[in-house]
């Protein structure tokens, strides 16, 4: 089969970073769905592990989010039969979507939702499943509960599912951070009740929520810890979703707690609950269907192949993207 992959540790900028090559098809595992992908998008977790390839290794077949037509079933398998349309977020220990066709654990799919386009439907799940673990796994929230959530990074992918799912699900009221006119715009558009300017992050916020905030989900924590020390409430929690080095002493006389959020933990580990990520993604699909959360993405490349694929880690890296970029068949 055709696969896009990535055989060292180039820049973007190089026509050789990405590969058009074919591979062997995947081998189905017992619970594995075997999935024609017609659609991917790509997530600064791409961008990442493109940059840690390492020469001589097997090529890596990169790429998470996917939404395409189940062609076969691993003798597991249930709830699902070929020719369903479904959606998923991947493994991280395993090939990825950038490729003809992917085989994934059937417990981490749902349908997709039947009022989207492929291409639409594969810019939601690893931001909505990152978002929805957020929100219920980590910060242990519930439907009812309200309060004041601070999304920083609210124009990328993950604050836009975060944003909507946060107005749409729990009773919160939420403050998105951007720094240009397009993005916050784009923040108000996916529901924020306020936007400030994570530039100067305790400024802009602390006139938007003079009471504290109570939940920060952080897409850019490095270099905020004193920030949110200032900002949040005595009790209140972060869930940081892109890591670091970080020193989180400055939480400490407030008793904030701090969480990461890490979507493919359930995967890569074989969790007794990783079925949960499929249960998400079917009650996101139920949502865009009835019109509560929209697809994120903005920018749509028709180019399945290494130069598609490669313009899309491209705009990924530029750290202007607005929502997601998709490549499509």
């Amino acid at each position: 089969m055709h696969a896009i992959v990535a055989v060292d540790a180039r820049d973007v900028s190089d026509p050789l970073a990405l590969r058009d090559m074919e591979i062997a098809e995947p081998a189905l595992r017992d619970k594995d769905l075997l999935i024609r992908v017609e659609a991917v998008s790509c997530n600064p977790t791409d961008v990442k592990r493109r940059a840690r390839v390492k020469s001589g290794g097997e090529p890596r077949v990169l790429g998470f989010d996917g939404a395409g037509v189940v062609e076969a079933l691993g003798p597991d398998v249930d709830g699902f039969t070929v020719g369903d349309k479904v959606w998923w977020a991947g493994d991280a220990g395993r090939a990825g979507s950038n490729a003809d066709l992917q085989a994934v654990d059937h417990r981490i799919v749902s349908r997709m939702p039947a009022s989207t386009t492929f291409a639409d439907a594969a810019s939601l799940p690893l931001t909505a499943l990152t978002a929805w673990e957020s929100l219920f796994d980590r910060m242990r929230l519930s439907r009812e509960d309200t309060g004041t959530l601070l999304v920083v990074g609210a124009a990328g992918g993950a604050g836009s599912a975060m944003t909507q799912i946060a107005k749409s699900v729990t009773g919160m009221t939420v403050i998105a951070t951007a720094s240009r006119e397009d993005s916050a715009a784009w923040c108000r558009r996916m529901g924020a009740d306020a936007v400030a300017n994570h530039h100067d992050l305790v400024a802009t916020t602390e006139p938007l929520a003079p009471g504290g905030i109570d939940y920060v989900f952080s897409a850019y924590t490095p270099g905020n810890i004193e920030a949110y020390a200032t900002l949040v409430r005595p009790g209140g929690q972060i869930v940081s979703i892109d890591g670091g080095d970080l020193d989180l002493l400055p939480l400490f006389p407030k008793s904030i707690s701090f969480h990461w959020e890490y979507m493919f933990a359930r995967a890569r580990y074989d969790t007794w609950d990783i079925g949960e990520q499929g249960r998400i993604l079917s009650q996101v699909a139920d949502l865009v269907d009835d019109g509560t959360i929209v697809p994120t993405a903005t920018h749509y490349i028709s180019d399945f192949s290494a130069e598609g694929i490669r313009e899309a880690h491209r705009l990924v890296e530029s750290s202007s993207l607005i929502g997601k970029v998709v490549v499509h068949r």
